[in-house]
């Protein structure tokens, strides 16, 4: 279905470096880039242009846009969001989520991934001795670095910064104008190796879906559509709100398929058990 089809990566932060070569190997498509096309006016992470919807909807908006202007039916977008986790207390994650889309045969698979490995950090900073205490802390400079007077204002923005020299430079340039100084992580994937393995797990997760097929109608992209839980308590046989089964759902023929027990446990231990253990 896939096999030697152009397949544009909607990208101008390197992105391609992890997403083509799995893409690439798994279905045999022939990944490129437009580096004219500017992902950035969908939002940019140091805050200059506001990202104004979800992030699956900008990464859809996103893929559509480079493949009519690349006259390609055949795309992939990745958009990710940092901020706190949505189940582990008092650290940050990296949400990624990465969508795939296939115009000619109405394909639309959509991946995510969830983790907590990313150094997504900002500071205000009045001396040298914070500023590389800070870079040290979020491994620069493997990791690059941004600059600005403070973590609302960008009139006045160093971005992509992976030089000492350069670091301090510009440190001192805004610190005299301004007494102290904003230092962030820069988000942006060629400067973050972090995060790129993220986007790179994320797509690794995007072929899985992308080999699963509906059992009726072959089509790919037959994944979990639903998570039920109420695997039963093995003391005393109450539901739990552990997972008992996943349904499969296939987007173009609608059939739906019941997984039992996707994790091997049949009951679950009273200590999970709200009536055991309320």
């Amino acid at each position: 279905m896939f096999q030697n089809r152009r397949l544009i990566i909607a990208t101008k932060h390197k992105k391609e470096q992890v997403i083509a070569p799995l893409l690439e190997n798994a279905f045999g498509v022939k990944c490129f880039i437009d580096e004219s096309f500017d992902t950035d006016t969908f939002g940019s992470f140091s805050g200059e242009i506001e990202r104004t919807k979800d992030p699956i909807t900008t990464a859809r908006e996103k893929c559509l846009a480079a493949m009519e202007k690349n006259d390609c039916d055949l795309g992939v977008a990745s958009e990710g969001s940092f901020g706190p986790h949505p189940s582990i207390f008092l650290i940050n994650a990296d949400d990624e989520f990465i969508i795939f889309i296939d115009k000619k045969n109405d394909i639309e698979v959509i991946a995510r991934e969830v983790s907590p490995s990313t150094n997504f950090d900002g500071k205000t900073v009045q001396s040298e001795t914070e500023l590389m205490d800070f870079a040290a802390s979020i491994g620069f400079p493997e990791h690059g670095l941004i600059l600005r007077q403070s973590k609302e204002d960008t009139s006045e923005l160093y971005k992509g910064i992976v030089d000492e020299e350069c670091l301090k430079i510009q440190f001192e340039s805004l610190q005299s104008k301004y007494g102290k100084v904003y230092v962030e992580t820069d988000m942006r994937a060629m400067y973050n190796p972090t995060r790129m393995q993220v986007i790179q797990k994320a797509t690794s997760k995007l072929v899985e879906q992308l080999k699963s097929k509906c059992p009726k109608c072959q089509m790919p992209g037959f994944t979990v559509a639903e998570v039920v839980s109420g695997l039963k308590c093995n003391l005393c046989g109450q539901p739990t709100r552990s997972t008992l089964s996943f349904i499969y759902s296939c987007k173009h023929c609608k059939y739906r398929e019941e997984e039992l027990y996707p994790h091997q446990k049949t009951t679950e231990d009273p200590m999970y058990c709200n009536f055991c253990n309320p």
